[in-house]
């Protein structure tokens, strides 16, 4: 259930009861974006997000009546170096919980572990740029990040449009926190990301974000500067932006406010 809901700068946001129904709200608003779409133009791009946080999203858009035939997909991030068999690789993850399932028209995977990684990158940039995004899902770290653009290497006027990374100490430790890892070293500490401007270059963005864990970088998102050093900030600029919140993560915010 809906609890409130408000505008921050551009961005909407909606706050729900629990994660459950955020996640199958998130779900509907994103299936009503990709059908109208697929209406006015007969195909629709997409960017699907992974981790935690995206669980219960996946599991309800996998319910919604979605033409997943003229829907070409992309994905934000990959660890370097890391195999699609690995748990933790991302690839792995969009198949398992939902491409398989689903089997959109064309999925554009990015390869962490390609032989030649600046080839991987600037093919990738080239895809994304040929394949204008119309609706990115996307998520948000305790650190405040989106995709891998930690607050260290986030930049908001990135004249590339993937890169690779340095993961900060404090998105490693939610990666092992999270239990994708059975250490903290094991977690790679550099990765393959969409940067800002590509994400911020959707048609749309639906951000999907549960859990109390994730309050503050939610507060620093919509109460603090709009700057790197929680990049999440950077949604409140967008002019077809949706940020969904469970009472949890949104602990943190008051009305008053």
């Amino acid at each position: 259930m809906l609890q409130t809901k408000f505008q921050k700068d551009k961005l909407n946001v909606e706050i729900y009861e629990n994660a459950e129904q955020l996640g199958k709200a998130a779900a509907i608003l994103v299936a009503t974006v990709l059908n109208r779409t697929i209406a006015e133009k007969k195909y629709a791009n997409l960017i699907l997000a992974t981790g935690a946080s995206q669980f219960l999203f996946l599991k309800h858009l996998k319910k919604q009546n979605i033409a997943w035939k003229k829907i070409t997909v992309f994905h934000l991030d990959e660890y370097k170096g890391l195999s699609e068999t690995h748990p933790a690789s991302f690839r792995k993850y969009l198949k398992d919980r939902i491409l398989k399932q689903v089997q959109p028209k064309e999925v554009f995977y990015l390869n962490g572990d390609a032989p030649n990684i600046e080839t991987e990158i600037l093919q990738y940039e080239e895809l994304l740029k040929n394949n204008p995004v119309d609706i990115a899902c996307i998520g948000i770290g305790e650190n405040g990040h989106i995709a891998f653009n930690d607050p260290p290497v986030a930049d908001f006027n990135d004249p590339l449009w993937v890169k690779t990374v340095k993961l900060d100490d404090a998105c490693r430790q939610q990666q092992y926190g999270e239990g994708w890892f059975p250490t903290f070293e094991d977690v790679p500490e550099e990765a393959l990301s969409l940067t800002i401007p590509a994400i911020m270059a959707s048609k749309s963005i639906v951000c999907t974000v549960p859990d109390e864990r994730k309050s503050k970088a939610v507060r620093n998102t919509l109460l603090g500067k709009i700057d790197t050093s929680c990049p999440a900030s950077i949604l409140r600029t967008h002019s077809n932006a949706v940020l969904l919140l469970d009472q949890h993560a949104a602990s943190k915010i008051h009305m008053k406010d």
